[in-house]
């Protein structure tokens, strides 16, 4: 679970932003202070997040960012400020703020912040046991290559860490499904002719080709167990990022990342549809959404 310490002098600030990190499932508290000079690197133990206000008594943000970073803290740092001077903010950022939020307290946006932030450092804690799986499909990063096969590694890797991005943009990086998907990808961009692998394929026999080439030899039972299982992990990922876009939309049309991929990914009708259904307060859907589709403009995208 992601932990947050808060620093920030207004005890009404603190209250809300623990309130929505708590109600929004976030992570946990793992203390508060209201200025930066009685903060040192043993209070931050084990916090990933620090949210912490810019303009305080005694010692600012920025003091207090670079008093914690020479102590050894290399968690985030999230500013918290109603200061729109350029130069302070760009400052901060220097000092190696994650990201900025806007006093006063926005409840969406610090969700919004948040979340992505939660979800890169998900992503980064899986990254290690992505890359052993990915190892498995014959991924050999210390035999010795020639020029052209050092260029498709190169591709590879560019195409995986464009599919990183992508999952941190659809807001789906710390999704069960999101390392079946990388494996999926990988398998899809080691060739380019693959490309057309998915069209080919139905998912069922996609989805058990990869388990059998990251588990090996897997009986009859045991494979259909996992087929089943990537199945659900997948759809309930693709689900995630039809409604995450969704709700982009209802409440920005204008929203970059809406305009680009919900047309893209899904059939903009459902989306309309899903819209409405959020509108209404409807957790779950009715919207027919098509994986195999997804999946293909998925893998598309991740190669642009």
């Amino acid at each position: 679970m992601i932990r947050f310490f808060l620093i920030e002098d207004d005890p009404v600030i603190r209250r809300m932003l623990e309130r929505i990190i708590m109600e929004c499932n976030l992570g946990e508290i793992a203390g508060q202070a209201s200025d930066g000079i009685g903060v040192s690197i043993d209070q931050l133990y084990g916090v990933d997040i620090v949210l912490i206000d810019l303009l305080m008594p005694g010692q600012d943000g920025i003091q207090t960012i670079k008093k914690l970073r020479s102590e050894g803290f290399a968690g985030r740092f999230i500013m918290v400020s109603q200061v729109e001077n350029k130069e302070m903010i760009g400052e901060a950022y220097l000092q190696g703020i994650d990201t900025f939020i806007q006093k006063p307290i926005n409840r969406l946006e610090v969700m919004s912040v948040l979340k992505r932030v939660v979800d890169h450092l998900s992503l980064e804690a899986s990254l290690q046991s992505i890359r052993k799986s990915l190892q498995i499909l014959d991924v050999k990063a210390k035999e010795p290559v020639d020029a052209d096969h050092k260029g498709k590694i190169s591709q590879e890797s560019s195409l995986e860490q464009k599919a990183r991005q992508l999952l941190l943009q659809l807001g789906i990086a710390s999704e069960a499904g999101a390392p079946d998907l990388l494996l999926i990808m990988r398998w899809l961009g080691e060739e380019e002719q693959r490309g057309d692998k998915l069209r080919e394929l139905q998912l069922k026999e996609l989805y058990t080709f990869i388990l059998q080439k990251l588990h090996g030899n897997l009986d009859e039972q045991s494979i259909v167990k996992e087929v089943r299982a990537m199945e659900q992990r997948i759809r309930r990922m693709v689900i995630q990022a039809f409604t995450h876009l969704s709700s982009l939309g209802l409440t920005d049309y204008a929203n970059p990342t809406f305009e680009h991929f919900a047309p893209r990914l899904f059939d903009f009708q459902e989306v309309r549809m899903r819209m409405q259904e959020l509108e209404a307060g409807e957790k779950t859907t009715k919207c027919r959404i098509s994986v195999k589709k997804f999946l293909s403009v998925f893998l598309l995208e991740a190669k642009a």
